[in-house]
């Protein structure tokens, strides 16, 4: 070829129209030929060429089973020019119990397993066609169905099977095309037919009526569907997303715990993986309270072990397991399917009526077919009659024929025949001239003439055909139909809220002087003797900076701070960052919006946000007071204001009361007032309260707390002397009162630091412990009954060894009443000395 000739046969294109064509080319070959499928039988290409191709071989569910390599062999070299897996694949998937609701394959050897284990190859699993495929492949010799040439047009493969199985909804369908994807769920077959019987009898039925019949999707894994909202969607869309969530039961072992066995799990979930997510929850302490986790699945059923900690709430880690692993997924149906070669976006409704249809046209061509071959039948039956009728003729006429064809010339030209029916009375055999054998033709024609009529009153009989329609899928359906595996339960699964998650426990909370805010479990701290050194591992200090206000609090606690200006703030115990004893925690100003001129007054645990409980408030110049709870509900991070404060004045102290209690207001010169609430009237928020005690020149109020009749109070100096002090000594005054002496408090000298100024107040009973923080972050932990009783005018004794600079910024109590109710956790790690009583620190070298 010439050059000259060779430039001629360039034809220049546009990149892009190139691209643009060449690429929706093969858009629409994965779309069409690959990835969706067919509405009328449910099947991609690979999966009807897979089926007919082992038809074709006679794999048929009572035949001995074939090599899976010999299928797949079959099926690339007639039908599927594609990779050997990808078909081996298909064919897997197709007999796989726990990916299809109703496998049509029969499968011999390994063919995987829940837990994602991949099959053996080819060559060692063997397969046949399962008794239900049959059903789809039912009648498809009898032009049922279009056929077509195949990839190289040596052979014919149909476009579309009989499918008298309704494969697309029976077993669902998933792929991904270009551009779009198509995830449909299984059902329960029987309720398949109920629904394709009640279109059959209402051609008009609405789409909520059918949901009547077909409850919702049916997995093979099982599971439980929660609310019908997103099924009623997927159903009257043709999209709509599905929760579905693991089923389990809750069992105790032998040791007393909770355990969690779950066995079944959500459709298309990997076993292996969700162990496996579940233990590096554990491990990664994003789930705390699982003890132990084992897998005790067998051929009998599966059987996930999740054994909880003594202390564990079962529905806080079902919660987490929910949320942080696929035992809980949503299902998001797209009904996309191809409808006469174009992808469209199907209702149940839609896919109910397309299967009828097909089935019509299936049952009207399969119909056609016998009818044409009864008549043949028929019109050689009538031929035979005649010759029998006639039989010295005939056989005069066959001795007298040279040949063949002159005997058959000769019959049609005397009895009138066609050349077939004269071809048949040549084929005779003359077993048929006994009388038994000529009866059998006479009945045999009777017969055929019978079905004659019928086949002709079913064509002619739309009413019929859609019985005999509905009637094959009731057959099919209790043959092979069972009962529901996936159960749905009515209620919605709204979205769950954050406490769902985090277990009941007993945090102790840290603030330092410099807004460093942190918690730490409670069972992180140990008891000690009284006078113990303490461990000085609370927090990592900078040397500037001590802990100011410490106090502990259920996880799922309210946290109200109140500044020194007076204003209000709260958030919940678990939004509080958790940090080790060894770290400072996280700024104060990161967590809640606090100006630059507030610092933290008090802080303390509010469970909820009752009515009928007040907040009572002390400032530093004897001011008091009493708000109701709820008037905090709004606070959140950016606050609120709570009282009113003169210039020069600041917030002290704030205590949750009934609104009845008796109050001890205690100054840091060591002057008590004891009054009853009810002198003090309820008032709103941003309001300057009354005088509570009369104060002395430089005097100031160091705190206050619930002072009953039967209880006591202990008091803590600022170098860490201390007391317990009857509540009843202190006599009842009306509020503006200048009080009684509460502490004998010693100024320091040269060889000893002295008392030091009361610095904390606080009720304790018996059987309390609390907690001692120093402003260098030493804590220390006692029991309430290691500090002695003292009267009102005693100088107490040491609780705490604390040496200059260092002092005690704060006091918490521990209710044991509360720990043996269960809002917190026993330590069990917990192991006193016998001789001093004291106990390590967890984490200690």
């Amino acid at each position: 070829m010439s050059d000259k000739q060779a430039a001629a046969r360039i034809i220049p294109v546009a990149i892009e129209d190139e691209v643009k064509e060449s690429y929706l080319n093969y858009a629409m070959s994965v779309i069409v030929s690959r990835a969706l499928p067919d509405v009328r039988d449910g099947l991609k290409p690979v999966h009807r060429r897979i089926l007919y191709g082992m038809h074709s071989m006679g794999l048929r569910s009572d035949r001995p089973f074939k090599k899976a390599a010999r299928i797949v062999g079959d099926v690339l070299g007639k039908f599927h020019p594609h990779g050997d897996q990808s078909v081996y694949d298909a064919l897997v998937r197709l007999a796989q119990t726990f990916s299809l609701r109703y496998p049509v394959v029969n499968g011999q050897g390994n063919f995987g397993s829940v837990d994602g284990d991949p099959p053996a190859a080819m060559r060692y699993t063997e397969a046949k066609l399962h008794k239900v495929a049959e059903e789809i492949l039912r009648d498809i010799n009898k032009e049922t169905v279009d056929f077509g040439p195949n990839y190289d047009d040596s052979d014919e493969e149909p476009l579309v099977l009989p499918g008298a199985f309704p494969f697309l909804l029976a077993n669902g369908a998933s792929g991904i095309a270009v551009g779009m994807a198509t995830n449909i769920p299984p059902h329960n077959l029987r309720e398949i037919a109920h629904a394709v019987g009640a279109m059959l009898d209402d051609p008009d039925i609405s789409g909520e009526k059918l949901c009547e019949h077909i409850k919702g999707p049916d997995f093979p894994t099982g599971g439980t569907i929660y609310g019908y909202r997103g099924i009623r969607s997927a159903y009257l869309t043709g999209k709509g997303r599905v929760v579905v969530r693991a089923c389990f039961t809750i069992e105790e072992s032998k040791r007393g715990r909770d355990v969690i066995v779950v066995n079944e799990i959500p459709y298309m979930v990997n076993k292996a993986n969700l162990i496996t997510r579940i233990a590096d929850l554990v491990r990664d302490r994003k789930i705390d309270g699982i003890a132990d986790l084992r897998d005790e699945s067998d051929r009998n059923g599966m059987r996930i072990v999740i054994e909880l900690k003594r202390d564990s709430n079962v529905k806080v880690i079902l919660n987490q397991l929910f949320t942080h692993t696929q035992m809980q997924v949503n299902f998001n149906v797209n009904s996309l399917a191809l409808v006469e070669g174009r992808p469209q976006v199907l209702t149940l409704r839609d896919m109910v009526r397309h299967f009828i249809a097909h089935r019509h046209e299936v049952v009207v061509r399969r119909t056609r077919f016998d009818l044409r071959k009864a008549e043949e039948r028929e019109h050689i039956l009538l031929g035979l009659k005649i010759a029998l009728d006639n039989i010295d003729e005939v056989i005069r006429i066959i001795r007298e024929a040279a040949d063949v064809e002159t005997a058959r010339t000769s019959l049609m030209a005397t009895f009138e025949l066609s050349e077939r029916q004269a071809q048949a009375i040549l084929d005779m055999r003359l077993q048929k001239l006994t009388s038994l054998e000529t009866k059998k033709i006479v009945d045999e024609l009777e017969e055929v003439r019978a079905l004659i009529r019928d086949l002709r009153e079913l064509l002619g009989s739309e009413l019929k055909i859609r019985e005999l329609i509905k009637r094959e899928t009731y057959e099919i359906a209790e043959k092979f139909g069972d009962e529901r595996r996936t159960r749905i339960e009515p209620h919605e699964i709204e979205a769950i809220d954050i406490e769902d998650l985090i277990q009941k426990e007993t945090m102790v909370v840290l603030l330092s002087h410099r807004g460093f805010i942190k918690r730490l479990p409670y069972s992180s701290y140990k008891t000690q003797g009284r006078g113990g050194r303490g461990l000085n591992s609370s927090s990592n200090l900078r040397d500037d900076d001590f802990i100011e206000h410490v106090f502990l609090g259920s996880t799922h606690d309210h946290v109200l701070f109140f500044t020194s200006v007076g204003k209000a703030y709260y958030l919940k115990v678990h939004e509080i960052p958790e940090a080790s004893r060894h770290a400072k925690g996280t700024h104060v100003k990161g967590l809640l919006e606090i100006s630059a001129d507030e610092d933290i007054a008090s802080v303390l645990p509010l469970r909820d946000f009752d009515p009928t409980i007040h907040l009572f408030f002390a400032t530093a110049r004897g001011q008091v007071v009493k708000i109701k709870a709820n008037a905090f509900i709004n606070a959140r991070r950016r606050g609120i204001r709570a009282v009113k404060l003169d210039d020069g004045n600041r917030l002290v102290s704030v205590l949750i009361t009934s609104g009845n209690d008796t109050i001890l207001l205690v100054s840091r010169q060591g002057r008590g007032l004891r009054l009853s609430e009810t002198d003090v009237r309820p008032m709103g928020r941003n309001t300057g309260g009354v005088r509570g005690l009369k104060l002395l020149p430089q005097d100031e109020i160091a705190g206050a707390c619930a002072a009953p009749d039967d209880g006591q109070v202990l008091l803590l100096t600022e170098y860490g002397a201390g007391k317990r002090t009857a509540c009843s000594e202190f006599t009842l005054h009306g509020r503006g009162g200048q009080g009684m002496k509460a502490f004998t408090v010693v100024p320091g000298g040269s060889d000893t630091p002295g008392t030091g100024e009361v610095v904390a107040v606080l009720p304790v009973s018996e059987g309390n412990e609390f907690i001692a923080v120093s402003s260098q972050g030493l804590t220390v932990r006692l029991r309430a009954e290691d500090v002695s009783v003292q009267g009102r005018t005693a100088r107490g004794v040491s609780v705490m060894n604390v040496e200059p600079p260092d002092y005690v910024v704060g006091v918490a109590t521990i209710d044991a009443d509360a720990e043996e109710g269960g809002d917190q956790p026993q330590n069990p790690d917990e192991s006193a000395s016998a001789e001093s009583g004291t106990v390590t620190g967890e984490g200690e070298a």
